[in-house]
């Protein structure tokens, strides 16, 4: 399993919300130092979202993630406010490595489409939910603003149709919050599809990695290829080489 070391960006600095909730935000510095950190750390990817453009579209803090990824070597997967195949043709050429669609794959899965044919093996979807009153997951969009309507499951089953490559899943209520991942979704994504799952939201400690790492659902025996972190990394409570050992 890949650790995958996350920066969000807002406003030209590195940032976390709770529970993606914009007015709980704690700020972490520039996030070309951080990168630095997490690379001379050795993760195995760095996992960038731009939650400005993710928001809003455009290409707030699109800057930054080209200078990062443009100055190393390690892997970079980049999301938020990716709406257009021009945004994936002008990432993908300066040295991403995967882009992640996350709303436009929800309101338009023919650019999923086409980008899947274009770049194959280089576009992913991130699928973002939240638990309704009902005890659905239901995957949000623009910036975990709005809900859409539509079920993971379901959401699963339409991204994968169209070519995603990998799905990067966010726990919402539990992103930032350290209290661990959401082991019950990931078992019901591992069951729904073939492709790689990345974990993400929730991971709190080593114990968490750990618990990822060892995931495996039932039937088919599919284990989860890579795990999000981000505040566990800049809250300290663990290191890049600790969290690469417990993906292992």
């Amino acid at each position: 399993m890949d650790l995958l070391a996350a920066i969000d960006l807002r406003g030209g600095g590195a940032v976390r919300l709770l529970k993606g909730d914009y007015a709980q935000e704690t700020g972490y510095g520039d996030p070309v130092d951080l990168a630095s950190s997490f690379i001379d750390g050795g993760t195995d990817w760095l996992h960038l979202v731009d939650l400005d453009a993710a928001r809003d579209g455009g290409e707030a803090n699109r800057e930054i993630i080209l200078e990062i990824a443009a100055g190393t070597s390690v892997p970079v997967e980049t999301g938020g406010g990716i709406r257009t195949l021009d945004d994936v043709d002008q990432l993908l050429g300066s040295g991403v490595r995967r882009v992640i669609l996350g709303t436009i794959a929800m309101d338009d899965p023919s650019v999923l489409e086409n980008a899947s044919r274009r770049w194959p093996g280089q576009v992913a979807v991130g699928l973002d939910y939240r638990l309704t009153d009902s005890g659905s997951r239901e995957v949000a969009v623009r910036g975990w603003l709005q809900g859409s309507g539509v079920e993971l499951e379901t959401a699963i089953d339409r991204v994968v149709d169209a070519g995603a490559s990998a799905l990067i899943v966010t726990a919402i209520d539990r992103d930032g919050t350290l209290s661990g991942p959401d082991i019950e979704g990931l078992l019901a994504v591992l069951s729904r599809t073939d492709i790689p799952v990345i974990a993400s939201g929730g991971v709190g400690g080593l114990q968490d990695l750990r618990a990822l790492a060892g995931l495996k659902e039932s039937n088919a025996g599919r284990t989860v290829s890579g795990a999000v972190v981000g505040k566990a990394l800049v809250e300290g409570r663990m290191t890049i080489s600790e969290a690469v050992s417990a993906c292992r």
